[in-house]
């Protein structure tokens, strides 16, 4: 418990500090924010704010985590490295986005070919490593069924084999982390709206992960009926707690006005840990629900291209001499729209925090409520 807690105090003071710095060295270099121009109109007020915070978040909680385990003399897990290696993996790939708008001067940098290719790569490879290392108990950092409060068996690939089960495997991995990384990302519109929900969820998480070590099937002797399988939840927490903190710290400088960004940097890393706790605590599908927020603003984009293209497709057919597809919300993701329809930044990311919230004690409603309702 105390390397939980000092990861998680660590990384807050580091990107509470590190931040302020990064903001200065931002600034002089002139790595500001562009911003798209079918944007919000109060959002032309910020261009020009130093982005990458993101890189401030990973190196905090890369920098906690091990100096946590170096102060209690613990050695790290592989489920936690690995996690920690999708998280920087993606990061990477969020850095080099951001890079690409800063040094071209626009608003949009990798193309979405690009970043899927490299998503991919990064999951592919944590996804093959994390059917290594089986622990004493033959336990592997990651399963290859599909998951919700813990593995569902009529899910598990490794019924068709080993070379087809392992395929399936790795394909299903690669949607969770490219899905996880994007819905981060299109959350990241407003003034600290993504940090706020990402600390939530991370802070669930370590709960989870926590209680998955007080109840693990490791010591036969002790273990309950309801009894995890899951390979290091104790780091894990370590891991969970300092993403958490590391966001906490970072939303003091990410709040309305905000003094920096995180960037895709940001998005994109943290969407990646949030897969990658997903993955290695057995509980995807329960991700679903804890990032319920995400979830629904990532389905406001794929429900207003889906109806622009289809209204579109369908005035062709009529013959009209202009056809024009139609949009369901005024502009997509979901935040914008509401402030197209007048309401102020604060208020948005205020009451989608609460909404986060919400799905986040739902979540751990229905995970606790699995255990005791087994019994």
């Amino acid at each position: 418990m105390k390397t939980i807690l000092i990861a998680a105090a660590l990384a807050m003071v580091f990107t509470l500090l590190g931040t302020r710095l990064a903001i200065g060295i931002l600034v002089k270099n002139g790595y500001g924010q562009f911003i798209r121009e079918d944007g919000p109109t109060a959002h032309k007020t910020k261009r020009g704010t130093p982005t990458m915070g993101g890189l401030v978040i990973i190196l905090a909680t890369v920098a906690a985590y091990f100096m946590a385990h170096l102060i209690n003399w613990r050695p790290p897990s592989v489920s936690g490295l690995l996690v920690l290696y999708l998280f920087v993996g993606c990061g990477l790939i969020g850095f080099l986005d951001d890079w690409t708008k800063i040094s071209k001067q626009r608003s949009l940098g990798l193309d979405s070919k690009g970043k899927l290719i490299g998503q991919t790569l990064v999951a592919v490879s944590f996804g093959f490593m994390a059917f290594q290392f089986p622990d004493e108990d033959g336990r592997t950092p990651a399963s290859m069924a599909i998951s919700f409060l813990r593995d569902i068996p009529w899910l598990d690939f490794a019924r068709f084999g080993v070379v087809i089960g392992t395929i399936l495997a790795l394909i299903w991995i690669v949607l969770l982390v490219t899905a996880a990384s994007n819905a981060v990302n299109l959350t990241d519109g407003l003034d600290g709206l993504a940090t706020g929900a990402c600390t939530m969820v991370f802070a669930a998480y370590a709960l989870v992960n926590l209680w998955q070590y007080n109840q693990t099937c490791g010591d036969l002797s002790t273990a309950g009926p309801r009894c995890y399988e899951v390979r290091d939840p104790h780091d894990l927490a370590v891991v969970s707690l300092a993403l958490a903190g590391a966001c906490f710290g970072f939303l003091w400088w990410n709040t309305k006005p905000a003094k920096i960004f995180m960037g895709d940097s940001g998005s994109l890393s943290l969407g990646g840990a949030l897969a990658g706790l997903a993955i290695t605590t057995r509980t995807e599908l329960l991700l679903v629900i804890l990032a319920g927020l995400m979830v629904i603003i990532t389905l406001s984009v794929i429900l207003q291209v889906t109806y622009f293209k289809t209204t579109k497709r369908l005035a062709v057919r009529r013959g009209d001499p202009d056809p024009k597809g139609k949009r369901l919300f005024k502009m997509a993701p979901l935040q914008h729209h509401f402030e197209m329809i007048g309401w102020g930044e604060s208020t948005i990311v205020v009451r989608f925090w609460i909404i986060s919230g919400i799905f986040v004690a739902l979540g751990l409603g229905i995970f606790y409520g699995e255990w005791v309702s087994g019994l």
